[in-house]
This record gives C-alpha cells, sequence and structure tokens, in this order.
C-alpha cells in the first residue's frame, strides 16, 4: 500500500504544536496505547485527540461488558493471541484500581443436533488457547450451572468475566492525565499528511493543527475514513450494524447466573442472541446485528445520507449482501418483532417471557468489509512507518485493549 505524502503548506493557527505521539481515538483502544506508550516513553510528549466530549461514548461504552475468555477464536490469530493476553491483563489493571469485576463463566448451548460439531470445535480452540477449567457438559450439567438454561450439551468457560468497559477507560484517562500524556476533547481530526523530508506528521483537527513524529489512528466506526488519509489504497470499509438490547425486568434478572450464550454461525463475525449478567446486577439479552443506516446510529430512526451511501456502494457491500441477505431480513425482523426476538432466547432459556423484556440499550459494531465482500474476522491494522492505523477491532476488542495497546506499541517503536 502507498502512503500519501504531500509538501504542506505553513500554516499560521493558534494552537500550532509539536508531539512525539499522537493517538486519534479515545475509546479503551487509543487509551490502552496511549498508556502502554506512556510506561516505556517516559518523556514523550503524548496527544491523545478525542472528538467527542469525553471518552468512551461509542463502542466502548455500549457494548455488553463481557471479558471474553478466547474460546471463539481461530488458534494463532492476533485475536486469539491478544484476547487471552489481554483479558488477563485487564482484570490485573482492573484489582490494581479497584475497578469492580465479576468472573461470572459463560455456558455456550447447543440445542440442536446440527450444532454439536461446532461446539467441538470451540472446545478444542479453547484448549488449543490456553483455557483453564474448559469443559463440555451433558444436558443434566447445564441446568448444574445454569438452572433454567436448556440444550442437548453445552461448553462450559468458567474464566469469562464482566465489567464497566466505561468505567475502565475513565480511569486509565485519569491515569494518563496524572502522568502528562494531553488528552483534548472536542477535537475531529479532519486530514492527516506525512511531509515529505522531515520525516513529520501533520495532523489537522476542526480546532487546530499538530506536528508529530509518529502518529496513530484508533477511531472505530470512523477508522477506514482516517485510514484513507495517508494510504488511499486500503481496500477496506466499516459497514456499521447496529446491536440492539433489552434489559430483564425485576426479580426475573436471577434467571441467569452468569451468561448464556448459543452456539455462533462460524459464517458470521457476530455471536448471536445471548444473556448477560450486568456488573449492576441486572441481566441484558440480546444484541441482534441489523445493518444501521448511520455510523453512529444507536435509534433505528438514525440514518445518514453519506454513511448509507458508502456503505451501499462499496462493492464488497454489495457482494456480502447478495450472500447473506436471508440472514439480513431475519435480524431486521427481530428487531422490529419482540416477539421473535423473545422465540430466539427461548431457544436457550425457555423460561424468558415476553413481559420480562424492556427495552435497553443499543452499540453499533464497526466491522471491516473486504472489497471481495468478506467480513474481515481478525484485527487488521494497515501503516508503515511513522503512521499506523488500526483498521478492524471489533469485539473481543475491549478485553484485548492492554495486549493490543503493547502491540501496536511495539510496531510503532520497531519502526521508528
Amino acid at each position: 500500500m502507498r502512503t500519501r505524502t504531500h509538501a504542506v503548506k505553513k500554516k499560521t493557527r493558534a494552537h500550532d504544536e509539536t508531539w512525539d505521539v499522537v493517538i486519534v481515538g479515545g475509546g479503551i483502544v487509543g487509551l490502552a496505547t496511549a498508556y502502554r506508550l506512556r510506561k516505556v516513553r517516559r518523556s514523550w510528549k503524548i496527544l491523545l485527540l478525542e472528538k467527542e466530549r469525553e471518552v468512551a461514548l461509542h463502542q466502548t461504552g455500549n457494548n455488553s461488558g463481557v471479558v471474553h475468555s478466547g474460546v471463539y477464536y481461530k488458534p494463532g490469530s492476533l485475536k486469539a493471541r491478544l484476547c487471552v493476553e489481554g483479558g488477563k491483563e485487564l482484570l490485573q489493571f482492573c484489582r490494581k484500581e479497584k475497578i469492580p469485576f465479576r468472573v461470572c463463566g459463560k455456558v455456550i448451548v447447543a440445542v440442536q443436533e446440527e450444532e454439536l460439531g461446532r461446539l467441538d470445535e470451540l472446545y478444542r480452540r479453547g484448549k488449543e488457547n490456553g483455557l483453564k477449567g474448559i469443559r463440555l457438559i451433558s444436558r443434566e450439567e447445564i441446568t448444574e450451572v445454569e438452572p433454567v438454561a436448556e440444550g442437548i450439551r453445552g461448553l462450559h468457560v468458567p474464566s469469562t468475566a464482566i465489567v464497566d468497559y466505561g468505567r475502565v477507560s475513565r480511569r486509565i484517562a485519569e491515569l494518563l492525565e496524572r502522568d502528562g500524556v494531553r488528552i483534548k476533547y472536542s477535537e475531529q481530526v479532519t486530514s492527516i499528511q506525512q511531509v515529505n523530508g522531515v520525516n513529520m506528521v501533520v495532523v489537522e483537527s476542526t480546532k487546530a493543527r499538530y506536528s508529530s513524529k509518529r502518529v496513530v489512528t484508533c477511531a472505530g466506526l470512523h477508522s477506514d475514513r482516517l485510514a484513507s488519509m495517508t494510504h488511499p489504497d486500503a481496500r477496506v470499509k466499516i459497514i456499521p450494524f447496529r446491536g440492539e438490547y433489552y434489559r430483564v425486568r425485576g426479580g426475573r434478572q436471577e434467571l441467569v447466573r452468569g451468561l448464556v450464550y448459543p452456539v455462533p454461525d462460524p459464517r458470521f463475525p457476530f455471536l448471536g442472541v445471548h444473556l448477560t449478567r450486568k456488573i449492576d446486577g441486572g441481566l441484558e439479552v440480546g444484541p441482534n446485528a441489523v445493518l444501521a443506516f448511520q455510523r453512529e446510529g444507536y435509534r433505528k430512526s438514525d440514518v445518514s445520507m453519506k454513511d448509507t451511501w458508502e456503505t451501499l456502494s462499496w462493492p464488497g457491500f454489495r457482494v456480502m449482501a447478495r450472500k447473506y441477505w436471508k440472514t439480513g431480513l431475519g435480524e431486521f425482523y427481530r428487531s422490529f418483532s419482540k416477539a421473535a426476538f423473545v422465540r430466539a432466547l427461548q431457544r436457550l432459556v425457555p423460561e424468558i417471557r415476553l413481559e420480562d423484556l424492556a427495552p435497553g440499550g443499543a452499540g453499533v459494531r464497526a466491522q471491516a468489509c473486504g472489497i471481495d465482500g468478506g467480513l474481515i474476522d481478525d484485527f487488521l491494522f494497515v501503516g508503515d512507518g511513522r503512521i499506523l492505523h488500526v483498521c478492524n477491532a471489533p469485539s473481543p476488542a475491549a478485553t484485548a485493549s492492554l495486549a493490543i495497546g503493547r502491540f501496536i506499541v511495539d510496531r510503532l517503536l520497531r519502526k521508528s
């Protein structure tokens, strides 16, 4: 891939500053990168730019709060390695900083014979990824772990935990500012240009202009747009998928002790509708995965013509849509039909009733799609030299964030 370079003309602006590193994006991956970098480069001037008024307002603050164990991911992949490493590091961080978390465990439930082979594959992956205590369990053993769950066989993953990622992110931001990292809010990056001949990168925002020796972008739902500023040949587009949740009312929250998941379809990077205990004691169910018509579209009525056109005009999306249109229609049906949503849950927990559910929140997943229509499964980084873009970091990126941050820093320093 080519890096776009320019002979940049000097502009006189009120906040023209020079930094060792500029990090774009105040989600948990950007914060973790700054946190790791500060540990190894105490003297460097580090700037983090966030377009919102505070950190973790998008993917980080709107996920289910699960600290994933690594059971789903292909052994040897970045996802598998960084998820397992990062999950351990995240819980160590929470212990040190006194952030509440709970290791509650997960049961993945097979309800049909055709799912048993996929369940066995998850067990194999979990063992190969080094998970402790993972075991296949019988119908009777499922109810010993989760009394109201039903299936013909299950996979118990005892190391899965829950946490509030927004709280984790806010604590990292506090530590960064205490250690001299500058965080600037309400600054959206509009341009990134590598300057010919002087080994500097110019970053322009809606408020200021910065020169930096190195730049890392961790922009989530807008990662492809920032990557295209310096790597126009990056053949990847972010397709936004909205995940909608319900919360379980009152005393019915005690139906589930930990987490109950279906066996995922390996063709998709989504885990299916599931039940998740929250760190505040509540019980959340969902999400589905519907195409969002706005990259930050948390409501069904949110529509951006620009975002929608970028999705529909991407050749890879059209390939994907032709292949999976039936699945997509099913997700939209569950989005508008609470009864259909409940039926999906009842495959796992038959005791769930329509009246148990109240509307919950929603999140938007930034899913990278290749030009060939493939949904990119692993973490994806694009860049060379002094500029590195995180182009695909969906779940389990929050779990893996501290390990991802270390990976980015190692790569950045090695190429500097």
